[in-house]
């Protein structure tokens, strides 16, 4: 059925795609917007968001890097990390989409891209190429530590805040899931007999 534009005046319907659109932002990343009554004033809001973008792309680049050691880990231990990583991404994934959403709910925006991503993470850059899996280890624990530490006092200020939601995210979800897989990967690095218990019992023997 033709589309009517005005009184009169019928306009037939094109199914052409309209490709190569541009126009100007509809919100400006670092503000927030007023959609939601959520009780919190305007000024937590923006600093809510800001520091949950800052946790979102360390935990971002927290989720490459095991996806890189997903890849690239070697040496007889492969089967178990390459497993473990491969959790641990898929893991890390669901937080971010757990912060991206916390954002957009303060009204915020969530940053995205990847360039972005690198220009604001706190954790330190991997080489492109392969590293040895004590070294791949390291690197998980320490970005395990920057956001750990983020969430600790991220939680606080909230909580001084009055935003509940956001000290819950932090404790609940993101605090806790990272401690308890900076547990699980760094126990690969303790230096533990394989087939041989060491102690002067064996020795004995």
């Amino acid at each position: 059925m033709p589309k009517k534009t005005a009184p009169g005046n019928y306009q037939k319907l094109n199914a052409q795609p309209r490709i190569h659109q541009r126009a100007r932002e509809i919100q400006e990343y670092g503000t927030v917007t007023h959609a939601l009554p959520l009780e919190l004033e305007e000024p937590v809001r923006l600093e809510m968001t800001e520091q949950l973008n800052q946790l979102l792309a360390d935990t971002m680049t927290l989720r490459d890097l095991y996806k890189k050691s997903h890849w690239q880990v070697a040496g007889p231990t492969f089967y178990q990390l390459h497993l473990l990583f491969d959790k641990h991404f898929n893991e890390q994934s669901e937080l971010v989409d757990t912060i991206a959403e916390r954002i957009q709910l303060l009204g915020g925006l969530a940053i995205a891209m990847a360039h972005d991503i690198a220009e604001t993470t706190q954790i330190e850059r991997p080489p492109r190429g392969r590293e040895e899996v004590p070294v791949q280890i390291s690197r998980l624990l320490e970005a395990h530590q920057v956001i750990i530490g983020q969430c600790r006092a991220l939680a606080k200020r909230a909580s001084a805040l009055g935003d509940d939601g956001t000290n819950d995210l932090a404790v609940s979800d993101v605090l806790r899931t990272n401690e308890l897989q900076a547990w699980f990967v760094s126990e690969h690095l303790v230096n533990m007999p394989l087939v041989e218990a060491g102690g002067s019992a064996a020795a004995a023997d």
